[in-house]
């Protein structure tokens, strides 16, 4: 089954490799910052866009980010770090899609605290929002993204807003859905 997924995304890439061109490249900036009266976290990720067309776009990702708690005087920290890819479509300047893989190194299981889990968590997020123009030189998505795979020590767990609660008001269910802002600088004078 790999062997047949490999070689329909080695078309795939030669098919657009014919089709599509280097047309310049942007930086990609996403801050994070959160308090509470328990802990916090401030951090961001990096991103290098390879722009193939007028809408596509492509390249590596780098995030880092350093979590802090206090609950009930049990005091603890940890950084988060690891690398990824992404690809975002653009349309009509407007609204965007995209997916993004990072492998994130995270000792820490939002499910259980107990629980001994891997040192490495993969995300899969997929989903889309707004693309602004805020100026000459710089750009924003405003997006909400679906985290596919939901690893138990994924880092953004934290980070979920999305709550479906019961009859009684007690949360039953979190859903894996995550808000992201993204400033985007072109890094040529194309655009």
């Amino acid at each position: 089954m790999k062997k047949i997924i490999l070689f329909f995304a080695f078309i795939a890439v030669s098919h657009a490799n014919a089709q599509l061109s280097y047309m310049g490249s942007e930086l990609g900036l996403e801050p994070y910052i959160g308090f509470s009266n328990m802990g916090g976290a401030v951090g961001g990720e990096l991103k290098f866009a390879a722009r193939l067309s007028d809408n596509l776009l492509v390249g590596p990702s780098c995030r880092v980010q350093h979590t802090w708690a206090n609950n009930l005087g049990m005091q603890s920290q940890m950084t988060t770090w690891g690398g990824g890819v992404f690809a975002h479509y653009r349309y009509q300047e407007v609204v965007f899609g995209g997916v993004e893989f990072q492998y994130l190194k995270s000792p820490f299981s939002f499910v259980n605290p107990l629980e001994v889990v891997r040192p490495w968590s993969p995300t899969l997020m997929v989903g889309g929002g707004f693309y602004l123009k805020l100026g000459e030189k710089v750009r924003l998505n405003a997006a909400l993204f679906y985290d596919v795979i939901n690893a138990s020590n994924s880092p953004f767990r934290s980070s979920y807003s999305f709550k479906i609660k019961n009859e009684f008001g007690q949360v039953v269910r979190i859903l894996p859905i995550i808000y992201r802002l993204t400033f985007f600088i072109p890094l040529d004078s194309q655009e």
